[in-house]
């Protein structure tokens, strides 16, 4: 058993980016779909797929490299808050990350979205990881 999936995700990930791996395969839950989501829809990952082939299911995540230099696009993934300690943080203390260029991913009363969103919503939250 994992005491903190969502650190278990982004170390796979980070891992796979590493070692130049094209697609990473980890268990799914509810959370770390939506984070996959996010990271889509930022532009940080190629494609991702949903299979619920087993009771638990994976998520397939086609990680994405620059074309030039075989660079990650993903240069850091940051756990932030941990479960042994949370970190929470109002609409209006929400980091900008590298002055806009990352995001931060909040888990909100509305749902998981970037830190932009939250603060145009005006809710805060949880503050679950960095990316940039």
């Amino acid at each position: 058993m994992n005491t903190d999936p969502i650190a278990d995700y982004l170390t796979r990930i980070r891992n796979a980016n590493s070692a130049q791996h094209r697609v990473v395969e980890i268990p799914a839950s509810k959370v770390k779909k939506e984070i996959t989501k996010i990271l889509f829809d930022q532009g940080y990952i190629l494609s991702y797929k949903f299979e619920d082939n087993t009771t638990q299911g994976t998520i397939k995540i086609a990680l994405k490299y620059d074309k030039i230099t075989k660079e990650p696009v993903i240069k850091e993934l940051q756990r932030i808050s941990k479960p042994g300690l949370r970190k929470y943080a109002g609409s209006n203390d929400i980091p900008r990350i590298l002055n806009g260029l990352g995001i931060a991913i909040v888990s909100t009363s509305h749902g998981v979205m970037t830190g932009k969103r939250a603060k145009q919503e005006n809710v805060g939250g949880e503050v679950l990881c960095y990316v940039y």
